[in-house]
């Protein structure tokens, strides 16, 4: 499925959802009749100002309409993802991660050791984005090689693994921690925290 056919696919979805036609749909972005029933078809090339509108009238994000399926375990290759293009800005969508609570954002290096981590809490994932280099990372039983450019989502329930594969190897790295429940354990607790990446398995 491209893009153009993933995006038509959720413009459907979300608009009937809505319980909008297609006629009050155009009306409310401010496009043709004829050009909203292509996209819903997965025809032509939507801009990014069209996109824009469309999420405005459906009352979602631009994510939204440009998501397709993700599996558990979502990889994706640097040439990869859907794309829409304005007159000076160049998106290209990685990951969409509906989540409740906190996003922490790191910057990180890895070396050439496997090191291990411990399971975070319930509900925790990570989404790591390579920037220079390779890196290993992922479910420990079902890694993934990671090139510049490549991007994974993975839920951190569970043990997994950092390995760099070159010289120097360096990501973005988002840990997407739920709310925590009121009386119960939750919520961040940044690099050093069990099972964070700056603390092996093991670790006291």
């Amino acid at each position: 499925m491209n893009s153009a056919q993933a995006a038509g696919r959720n413009i459907r979805r979300l608009r009937t959802a809505a319980g909008q036609s297609l006629a009050d749909l155009a009306a409310a972005a401010d496009v043709s009749k004829t050009t909203l029933h292509g996209l819903e078809q997965g025809e032509g090339n939507p801009t990014l100002s069209t996109l824009w509108a469309l999420a405005t009238a459906l009352g979602v994000s631009l994510g939204e309409l440009l998501e397709p399926p993700a599996p558990p375990v979502a990889v994706v290759r640097a040439d990869e993802g859907p794309r829409a293009d304005g007159d000076a800005v160049h998106a290209r969508l990685l990951h969409r991660i509906a989540v409740r609570g906190t996003v922490e954002v790191f910057a990180i290096e890895v070396d050439a050791a496997e090191q291990a981590s411990q399971p975070h809490l319930p509900g925790v994932s990570e989404c790591m984005v390579v920037t220079g280099g390779g890196i290993r990372t992922g479910p420990s039983d079902a890694p993934v090689d990671l090139a510049e450019g490549d991007s994974v989502h993975f839920g951190a329930a569970s043990p997994h693994l950092y390995q760099g594969l070159a010289g120097r190897n360096t990501a973005v790295l988002l840990m997407l921690h739920p709310a925590p429940q009121p009386g119960g354990p939750g919520g961040p607790g940044g690099p050093g925290s069990p099972g964070s990446p700056g603390r092996p398995a093991g670790a006291a």
